[in-house]
């Protein structure tokens, strides 16, 4: 009990996280096909088009091992300390935030980059607390 109120916020943290990047892998696997219509049709005037179902395989690969890492990471965090597991599920997280921004932006989709901010800050601060 001792080390989840040690790391409480790392685990707020962790849970935000482990939500937004799970249920994102999960829905890409129970409607891969309404995903990747969705997809091609947000980037059918930029130059990813040609290899968006791709793009969408690493990003669902992504998303799924940050959520499991954190996932996993949380009961290491509450039980032992040990914080590496959680890290690197929240560094996995950040760059594929930076990989969905680049598409976003490359999409011309601004609102929908700005709004990728957000999670980012949330993941980096996250970052910060379990380095240090």
């Amino acid at each position: 009990m001792e080390l989840i109120q040690k790391h409480a916020t790392e685990i707020l943290i962790l849970l935000f996280l482990i939500v937004t990047f799970l249920q994102s892998g999960i829905d890409k696997v129970t409607d891969w096909n309404g995903n990747l219509s969705f997809i091609k049709g947000h980037f059918k005037n930029s130059p990813l088009k040609n290899v968006v179902p791709l793009l969408l395989v690493i990003i669902l690969v992504m998303e799924l091992l940050a959520g499991a890492f954190m996932f996993i990471g949380i009961f290491n965090l509450a039980t032992t300390g040990d914080h590496n597991l959680a890290l690197l599920g929240v560094e996995i997280a950040a760059l594929s935030l930076i990989f969905l921004l680049i598409g976003q932006r490359l999409a011309k989709d601004y609102a929908g980059a700005m709004t990728l901010a957000v999670y980012f800050i949330i993941t980096i601060f996250g970052m910060y607390l379990l380095n240090r």
